[in-house]
């Protein structure tokens, strides 16, 4: 018996995505969770993102 083992040479990402989606709508994985018992959290400025070489700026932030 011979099978097929190639892949696609391209990625398709509708073939997958939706299914993704739907389960992260399905989770509520987009949805806050109030919880009065908890104290806020809060980011005021977010940590810095290294987008090149590291250089001595990045260490001031």
């Amino acid at each position: 018996m011979e099978e097929n083992l190639s892949m696609p040479t391209k990625y398709d990402p509708s073939s997958i995505e939706q299914g993704r989606y739907d389960w992260w709508i399905k989770g509520k994985f987009f949805e806050a969770k109030n919880d009065e018992q908890k104290q806020p959290y809060t980011i005021v400025i977010p940590p810095p993102n290294v987008t090149g070489k590291l250089h001595l700026g990045h260490a001031w932030d």
